[in-house]
């Protein structure tokens, strides 16, 4: 019998393992998976809940946004996969410690495949925070928009302000 009970035991552990490991990946994965809402209006990316407080949790949904965060001595990068947009579709603003990225994405797309024929969409409103490894200054923040990528470059600095970050033509 103790055998047996060694056993369970063992799966028990094991199954712990497995499900702290799976929760780890569900939060660092969770950044990048975006909430697309249908019909949401401009600035109402909370749901009602009527505050900042939950900045990253918000971030999370429905769609993949993959971001790269890349750090210098002296400047912060940020680019953020969000193709079949312009640039005037996006809002970016530093909050924080975190670099918001919102917008409202609409795209479609058909195509015929022998017998089939394929429709692909996506609508709706999206918001992305993505944490800074600094404090940046908004006021020296470009942002660039091409071939489907978003690029914005922030100068570091001694302690962050909130300021919307306009996209340059490229």
């Amino acid at each position: 019998m103790a055998s047996m009970r060694q056993l369970r035991e063992g799966i028990g552990h094991a199954w712990d393992s497995v499900l702290e490991g799976w929760q780890r990946l569900y939060q660092r994965a969770a950044g990048a998976i975006t909430r697309f809402r249908p019909g949401a209006k401009a600035g109402d990316t909370h749901g009602g809940d009527g505050g900042d407080t939950a900045l990253p949790a918000r971030s999370t949904g429905w769609g993949v946004m993959a971001a790269e965060v890349f750090e210098g001595d002296d400047r912060v990068v940020v680019r953020l996969e969000a193709p079949g947009m312009d640039r005037d579709q996006f809002e970016i603003e530093v909050r924080g410690d975190h670099l918001v990225v919102a917008g409202e994405k609409g795209f479609q797309r058909e195509r015929t495949e022998g017998r089939y024929r394929i429709a692909e969409c996506a609508y709706g409103r999206f918001e992305r925070a993505i944490p800074l490894p600094d404090a940046v200054d908004p006021d020296q923040a470009r942002a660039r928009y091409r071939n489907g990528v978003l690029e914005v470059e922030m100068t570091k600095a001694e302690h962050t302000s909130r300021r919307r970050i306009p996209v340059q033509r490229h």
